[in-house]
């Protein structure tokens, strides 16, 4: 009897994990949105390269405030870490671990957009008329670092719906996949971010 166990059991570890068919949804999803941004993230950069001198007159001698962005980006980043355990801790049936962990992804993230705030009601404009109507500097750096902060904004929205759900026992050790889709799409804004971040405040 115990050897015909062991064999059903070793079936059932030799049997490759199957995706679910919203996985692979998710994952094309991801893809379109990163065409989207690779399609913006193209245009600046060309636009950048056509104006010849960057910034351009009248923003010359402008330069960024660093301090605000970098202390987001450390944030955002950080905030992969309980998302990622978060998701392993639903995997694993720990629900309550689960979404206090995406909670705090969620706070994380709503962190991040305060930041975001703040940079562009104070930082990002220093002293002078620097608004989405400022020529083609004002208009790719707030379209840019805006439709990731909608994004952001929609992540937050929908990680306090997962640990919503996960408080109120929505989710089990073999049904949450709904915290795996919010995994896998904070973890695209964070790299999304990442490129960002580079090609805006850094070059």
């Amino acid at each position: 009897m115990s050897t015909a166990v062991s064999r059903v059991e070793a079936r059932e570890e030799a049997t490759p994990h199957i995706r679910p068919i919203a996985w692979y949804g998710m994952v094309f999803f991801l893809a379109s949105e990163a065409v989207f941004f690779a399609n913006l993230i193209a245009a600046y950069l060309y636009l950048r390269v056509r104006a010849g001198q960057w910034p351009p007159a009248p923003y010359t001698s402008f330069e960024f405030e660093r301090l605000i962005p970098i202390i987001n980006t450390c944030i955002l980043l950080a905030s992969s870490f309980p998302m990622h355990f978060g998701a392993r801790a639903f995997a694993r049936g720990k629900t309550k671990l689960g979404w206090r962990l995406v909670g705090l992804t969620a706070l994380m993230g709503a962190i991040f957009l305060s930041g975001q705030a703040y940079e562009y009601t104070h930082a990002a404009f220093a002293g002078r008329a620097f608004t989405p109507d400022s020529g083609t500097f004002g208009s790719t750096f707030f379209v840019l670092t805006g439709f990731h902060g909608a994004h952001v904004t929609a992540g937050v929205i929908f990680l306090l719906v997962c640990a919503t759900r996960g408080a109120r026992g929505h989710f089990s050790k073999d049904k949450h996949f709904a915290v795996t889709a919010a995994e896998m799409y904070w973890h695209f804004v964070d790299v999304v971010w990442i490129i960002l971040f580079s090609v805006i405040y850094l070059l």
